[in-house]
């Protein structure tokens, strides 16, 4: 912003000098010619007595001499009607003669500058044309040699200093709307960090960015009453759940069948530990909109060595490859372990308990990468196994769901696919961002 302002006003101070430098330079240059002239005028008088005093040519020429080495930027000539002229440039043309013939002094514009032509009356012959002298002085046009040089470079380092004096206020001014802007920018960005207030996002700066920071407090604190009453209406709603729960449990106590009355107990145990969990994700802070930065190789590995004694339990073959250090990942503690346990649980699950495990965890400066293969009878064909609610075995098909979900939620992504060891293949990817 502060960038485009500095050229919209560059280009527009620029246009407002040369609009009026411009036409100061033209006038400065048409004084200094003017002063020329009249400068020219005087000499025109001096020699205008010397003609008439003098019949002799010689003397004239010596007189014109001296003036013509003055460095005044004139140039005087004596044109006398015998043909005959004094000084650096003789020659006639019809201007001359015409000033000779109407006896009017006249002032031309001829090349490099100007002309002045004055008739000089001698006595008695003033009335005869063909006895009248004419004095000719060509004054040269200023340059950047003369004081026009001068004058036009005042005016650029005038123009310089007011461009460069309207930049600086430009910018000043700039600052004073881009800065409560970033600090709103960073105000923003810090809503999502761990142990974030909410102060008053910018105190300072134009009325628009105030009323920006006010709308963004009101909009954050908008968002934390929703997000309060919502985990509080999860809470009353697993509350409201557990007395008709209660209530089946004690009527399934009831039923005399032992096989049915096992199964419906199970069923009320899953429905009890579900809403156990949809509580336990509803209250956890991370769902705030916060930032959670969890070391993964660490509650990976953790993970695995959990699952481990369920393993040689069964008498399964298990390898693991764990790396011993990673970066930290944008994600929970409590999410990277429902991701390992839903790996883990659909391995035993879903193969049996003589199908080798294998479980290589890889990390590097930006990514760490969890690849879980079985050699059980791999995925159905054509199954989808991360859409929600696919499954080719019986169950929610939520766990992929959700375990991709997670992936994606820390910047990476999981690929099914069929491992060397014949089975399924897991490859989670994760990213610091």
């Amino acid at each position: 912003m502060r960038r485009s302002l500095l050229l919209t006003a560059a280009a527009a101070i620029s246009m407002v000098l040369l609009a009026m430098l411009v036409p100061m330079a033209i006038l400065v240059r048409s004084y200094a010619l003017e002063d020329r002239l009249a400068r020219a005028a005087l000499e025109v008088q001096v020699v205008e007595t010397v003609v008439s005093r003098y019949d002799d040519k010689g003397s004239v020429a010596v007189y014109l001499d001296q003036l013509n080495d003055d460095e005044q930027h004139t140039q005087v000539t004596v044109l006398y009607p015998d043909g005959q002229g004094v000084g650096p440039d003789p020659g006639e043309d019809a201007l001359v003669l015409d000033a000779r013939n109407t006896g009017r002094a006249r002032v031309d514009d001829v090349a490099g500058g100007s002309q002045i032509l004055v008739p000089v009356s001698r006595g008695g012959n003033s009335a005869l044309p063909s006895q009248t002298p004419v004095i000719r002085v060509v004054v040269d046009e200023p340059g950047l040699d003369s004081v026009v040089g001068v004058a036009w470079g005042l005016l650029a380092g005038l123009a310089l200093a007011l461009l460069a004096g309207s930049l600086v206020v430009v910018d000043r001014l700039g600052r004073s709307f881009v800065q409560p802007i970033r600090r709103l920018a960073e105000h923003t960005q810090t809503l999502g960090q761990p142990g974030a207030t909410v102060p008053t996002a910018v105190a300072e700066g134009p009325p628009e960015v105030q009323e920006l920071a006010g709308a963004v407090d009101r909009l954050v604190g908008r968002i934390q009453l929703l997000l309060a009453r919502e985990r509080e209406n999860v809470a009353d709603l697993s509350h409201r759940l557990r007395t008709p729960v209660t209530a089946l449990r004690l009527r399934v106590e009831t039923v005399a069948d032992p096989e049915l009355r096992d199964r419906l107990a199970g069923d009320l145990d899953s429905l009890e530990a579900t809403v156990d969990e949809i509580v336990r994700e509803a209250r956890r802070s991370e769902r705030e909109g916060l930032d959670p930065r969890t070391d993964a190789v660490a509650v990976i590995a953790e993970r695995v060595r959990h699952w481990a004694p369920l393993a040689e339990d069964l008498g399964r073959p298990w390898e693991v490859d764990l790396a011993g250090t990673g970066p930290l990942l944008r994600a929970s503690r409590a999410d990277l372990e429902a991701l390992v346990d839903v790996l883990l649980d659909n391995v035993f699950s879903h193969t049996a308990d003589a199908d080798a495990v294998r479980i290589t965890l890889s990390a590097s400066t930006d990514r760490v990468d969890l690849v879980v293969e079985d050699a059980g009878p791999g995925l159905p064909a054509g199954l989808d196994a991360t859409g929600r609610g696919a499954s080719g075995a019986g169950s929610t098909g939520l766990g992929l769901s959700i375990a991709a979900r997670t992936a994606e939620d820390a910047g990476g992504a999981l690929v099914t696919g069929t491992s060397d060891m014949g089975g399924a293949r897991v490859a989670v990817t994760l990213r610091t961002a």
